[in-house]
């Protein structure tokens, strides 16, 4: 039997924004979850109290240990690197491969302030003060337009701009806690956005550690950010790849 496949969205999206991915993977023989975290996508009704990122991890735990799944592999999206670790930290003797897309790759104790390799302490703080600075109210980050995160088709952008919600700050500033060590003796994938690369995340600086071998497999797909979106059939295709 194929393995399962759990596929974690990011920030302001839902279960929803695999929709394209998912058929591609199911034909190919998988089961697959794509859940919507606390607060987001058909779970935007649970956004009291907000959801913090042990939340979230916590969604994925819960979900593969009820459906009682083994020999799983995980994939995250952007902020949902940071979900992914946390469960494959509590989950390593159920967990196959990790798929990260375009996504964030922390160590025991940082944030999505602060994973990215080599950034300075003064950096991390001015990330954190940027990120305070998109949450008007102090608790939850507007959606962003989808031409930010590479989705241009009129037709995607419209869907987008229908189902994008809030994303909850705190989330963003929430140490992961990885007891377990985290990634380290999982096998892994890095695929990362090359057209264009999100710079601006840092994502391209943990493609240059996936790039170093050992654990890690890197891969580069030909869009933005929102791979899922604008290129399933390849972003399905890292994904079954790291499956086989």
């Amino acid at each position: 039997m194929k393995s399962p496949i759990v596929l974690v969205h990011g920030a302001w999206h839902g279960g929803w924004c695999w929709d394209k991915v998912r058929p591609r993977l199911e034909a190919a023989g998988h089961r697959v979850l794509a859940p919507s975290l606390t607060g987001l996508g058909d779970r935007e009704h649970l956004r009291d109290p907000i959801p913090s990122l042990a939340t979230h991890v916590s969604d994925i735990v819960n979900l593969v240990q009820a459906e009682e799944l083994c020999d799983v592999v995980l994939v995250g999206h952007s902020y949902g690197g940071m979900v992914v670790t946390g469960a494959a930290d509590a989950l390593r003797d159920r967990i196959r491969h990790l798929v990260y897309l375009d996504a964030a790759v922390p160590a025991d104790g940082q944030t999505f302030a602060s994973f990215v390799p080599g950034l300075a302490p003064e950096d991390v703080l001015r990330r954190e003060s940027a990120f305070r600075a998109m949450a008007p109210d102090g608790a939850w980050l507007p959606a962003v337009a989808p031409g930010v995160v590479g989705v241009n088709d009129p037709e995607d952008v419209g869907w987008l701009k229908r189902r994008l919600r809030p994303h909850p700050l705190r989330t963003w500033l929430d140490p992961v806690a990885l007891p377990g060590g985290g990634h380290g003796g999982i096998a892994k994938t890095y695929v990362m956005a090359a057209n264009p690369p999100t710079l601006s995340m840092g994502y391209p600086r943990m493609a240059e550690v996936a790039r170093g071998g050992g654990e890690w497999t890197c891969r580069e797909i030909d869009c933005g950010h929102d791979m899922m979106v604008v290129d399933p059939e390849r972003t399905a295709g890292f994904i079954i790849e790291a499956a086989a």
